[in-house]
């Protein structure tokens, strides 16, 4: 169990912060922006739930969210700790490929009750999808961010890291449709409406 007692520390006041290895790195490297970008990811999956967690329609997806919510904890636990030369630290805090398989099966498990999709979806219909939208967009800028760091050299991003964070947007966009009355409340994209 993690204990903090000070919440505010003054090592950070020159720029720099630690990894969990202890190595120092400017507050904007890669790692760390990738990092921000998994709470940040992690803090819209919550504004999701606030919408999905007292509407009992949404009682299945808000239970999906919640493990979600843990595993954006576990990716940036395995963000903090890079394998300094390749060789897997059995200590450290990964993400694994059985998360990979269940974020897989929930996919499934909510898109064999959606309708196909005969357009694109705007983000909104409800409160809850809308919020679900957000998550997603967070969650993919969040993976090119992912991405950069494990191209970037002398930087490496594990291959479950990698699918997790793609397959969580793609869960974000069906949860939406879900919520969205199982895809009856979505608003389609009409290509040049407007025009």
């Amino acid at each position: 169990m993690v204990v903090l007692n000070k919440i505010y520390t003054r090592t950070g006041d020159a720029g720099t912060t630690a990894l969990g290895t202890g190595e120092r790195r400017a507050k904007n490297d890669l790692r760390f922006e990738a990092i921000g970008a998994i709470d940040e990811a992690n803090s819209m999956v919550g504004l999701a739930r606030v919408a999905t967690a007292n509407d009992p329609d949404c009682a299945r997806v808000d239970a999906m969210l919640l493990c979600v919510q843990n595993d954006l904890f576990d990716f940036g636990a395995d963000l903090c700790m890079p394998q300094a030369d390749g060789t897997p630290d059995r200590d450290a805090l990964r993400i694994v490929q059985s998360q990979v398989d269940r974020i897989e099966r929930k996919i499934d498990e909510l898109n064999r009750e959606l309708a196909p999709l005969l357009s694109f979806v705007l983000p909104g219909g409800s409160a809850a999808a809308a919020a679900l939208h957000l998550a997603r967009t967070a969650t993919r800028r969040a993976e090119r961010l992912i991405v950069a760091l494990a191209n970037a050299p002398g930087e490496q991003v594990g291959e479950p890291a990698l699918k997790y964070i793609n397959r969580l947007s793609d869960f974000l966009f069906v949860a939406a449709r879900y919520v969205n009355r199982k895809g009856e409340g979505d608003i389609l994209w009409v290509p040049g409406q407007n025009r």
